[in-house]
């Protein structure tokens, strides 16, 4: 396991993102471990899971709230955190299914800008999930990624490698970006 480190005595949010299946939540979860702070875990799992129905377009923005309750009520304004993905992932799944996104959605995603985001490349295996839709889409997917935060100038540093490997990369170049500001 990487040695433990802390990434600064001020608030800082760091996003774990990417594409389906690329292991945000396990990343997320070790992170937290490591960094001796929260995680705020993905809403979207949770909201899908409790609706007894197909999902539709509105519902992004549903979820888009419930991510939101979730940052900021679960932990101090003033705590350093891992969110397991953000506005981002809906933003581009919200384009990917139905061609188009909710200003609120796009409008939140700016005015929540984190300090980082960690950028998982699909470079692990595809675990089968009924709420999973992509598998052999997600190296295309990886470049929205990519050219959302390009666009928007967004800090973010891609991680990749699997198991061990994965977390000492996350770990190595979270240490100097933050080094560096």
């Amino acid at each position: 396991m990487p040695e433990e480190f802390s990434f600064g005595g001020s608030q800082k949010k760091i996003v774990i993102t990417g594409p389906e299946s690329c292991g945000k939540t396990t990343l997320s979860i070790e992170l937290a471990k490591i960094l001796k702070c929260s995680v705020v875990p993905e809403m979207a799992r949770d909201y899908l899971n409790n609706i007894d129905r197909a999902y539709v377009y509105e519902d992004l923005y549903e979820i888009a709230i419930w991510q939101m309750i979730r940052e900021d009520s679960l932990l101090p304004k003033k705590a350093s955190r891992i969110s397991d993905t953000d506005l981002l992932t809906l933003k581009i799944w919200s384009l990917e299914k139905f061609g188009k996104c909710d200003p609120r959605i796009e409008n939140e995603f700016v005015l929540r800008k984190p300090k980082l985001y960690l950028l998982c490349a699909p470079d692990v295996p595809w675990k089968s999930d009924p709420l999973r839709e992509n598998a052999d889409d997600r190296k295309r997917l990886y470049e929205r990624y990519k050219s959302e935060l390009d666009a928007y100038h967004y800090p973010y540093i891609e991680i990749s490698g699997l198991g061990e490997e994965r977390m000492t990369n996350a770990i190595e170049q979270m240490k100097a970006f933050f080094s560096n500001k």
